[in-house]
This record gives structure tokens, sequence and C-alpha cells, in this order.
């Protein structure tokens, strides 16, 4: 058992460091060849953890390999802490998505977003001015509309609307059904004369860079796909949770065996 459970924690951080070095890698490459805002927002987290994961693997190959209990102490404490942030993080998320749903419209196969119905920490992510601007840059690079016009330009008005759309070419891609614009193609309308009950008629422009980007239904629909992702890694967590807590039991039996073979 001395041996099994030393051994263990050794293998497990073994592959846990040569995990760590694609992702550290991957990191510093984005840093240094990202060609916009969007991927350069990615590189400073996937780099610090790729660090925390290759002296947390360190710590942990070389305490329980050479019996070193000080290392083995520091990588049950980095366990503990990784532990305790993931079940908050599992519970923030599960909080924080558990409003926001589309609305159905009448003979429409798509729905529509507003951004009330999601929860408060949600709504604060978009309407600061200087985040949106962020976030509708990297919407444009990411083509999201022009592949959907793509996608169904040649299918008529009729079809359209039956059409089953995700929540951001829902928002960002289309005027709001409240519009009444008249269908020319997916991501071009001929505006009728207002006044409008959605401010969001008001916005939308046929332009490619500009569409529904700035609208609010834009706005609803990532929050849409930012709750769904949420409760998909929440869930993920879970199991994540259940595998850290057994190999950090592990580790306790790893760290009460050097002790025991210290004082022998």
């Amino acid at each position: 058992m001395v041996e099994c459970s030393n051994n263990l924690v050794g293998i497990l951080n073994f592959f846990t460091f040569l995990l760590s070095v694609p992702i550290l890698s991957a990191g510093i490459w984005l840093g240094k060849n990202a060609a916009t805002e969007c991927e350069r927002f990615l590189d400073k987290p996937i780099v610090v953890l790729g660090i925390f994961l290759m002296f947390v693997s360190i710590a942990g190959l070389v305490g329980a390999c050479c019996r070193v209990s000080f290392l083995l102490w520091l990588y049950l404490f980095a366990m503990f802490l990784l532990i305790l942030i993931g079940f908050c993080f599992t519970i923030f998320a599960f909080v924080v998505t558990n409003r926001g749903a589309g609305e159905v419209l009448s003979d429409r196969g798509y729905k529509e977003y507003r951004v009330g119905d999601y929860s408060n920490w949600l709504q604060k992510r978009v309407s600061n001015a200087k985040n949106w601007d962020r976030i509708r840059s990297c919407l444009v690079y990411s083509n999201v509309c022009s592949t959907f016009s793509s996608r169904y330009a040649s299918v008529t008005v009729n079809e359209f609307y039956k059409t089953n759309l995700n929540a951001l070419q829902s928002g960002c891609c289309k005027p709001s059904n409240d519009c009444n614009f008249t269908y020319v193609s997916p991501t071009n309308w001929t505006k009728n004369t207002g006044p409008y009950i959605n401010e969001d008629c008001n916005v939308w422009d046929n332009k490619p860079g500009t569409l529904c980007y700035n609208c609010q239904a834009c706005k609803a629909g990532l929050l849409d796909n930012l709750r769904n992702s949420w409760k998909k890694v929440a869930e993920v967590n879970i199991v994540f949770l259940v595998f850290l807590i057994i190999v950090y039991s592990v580790g306790c039996c790893a760290f009460r065996n050097n002790r025991v073979r210290r004082w022998r």
C-alpha cells in the first residue's frame, strides 16, 4: 500500500507534467502570433494554467517518488485549493445560469432573446461599453453572420422564418421580429417607417460589419450561449471534482506514508 499510493501519485503527476508542456507552449505561441484581440485575450489564462500544472505536477512527482514530504505537502495544498475553487465555481455557475431562455415566436422556427431574462451578473458582463466593443469585434471577426448569410442565401422568406437559428444568429444577424422589416436576404432587410416599439430596430443596419451587433438582442444571444456553455462546464466539472478528490485522497495516503517511513 505504501509503494502503491506513492507510485500512483507519481504516475498521475508525470502525465500531468506532460500535459502542461503543450498547454504552456500554446499560450506562449498565441501571445506571440495572435492576429486579433480575441486570440490575445486567451493567451494569459492559458500560460497561467500551464505554469500552474507544471509546478504542481513537479511537486507531486518529486514529493511522491523521492519521498520529499515538504513538496508533497505543497502539492496537497495546491490540490486542496483547486478542489475548493472548482467547487465554488460549480455552485456559482449553476446559480448564474438558472435564469434565461429564448422566447418562442408564433410561426417562427427560431427564438428571440432579451437581456433582462438573464441573471444580473451575466447582464453586467455585456452592459459595459468597453467590454461589449471587444466582444463585438470578436463576433465580427469570427464570421458568425457572414457564414449565416452564405448558408441561407437562397432560401425564401417563408423558408427563412421556419429555420432553426442559434442564439447568436437570431440576435446578431437579423433584425428583431418586432421590427416587421421586409425580407430581402438573411442579412439584408428593407426598413419600414417608424416609430418602432423595439429600440433594436433603429440600431439595425444592412452593412456586414454592423447588422445587429450593437443590438440588445445580440447581447442576449451571447448571454444565452454563455449560459448553455457554463451549464455544460459545470456538469463536467462535477466529474472532474470527483476525480480530483480521489487523487487528493491518494496523495494524502502518500504523505502519511512518507511521514511513517521517516519516523521508523
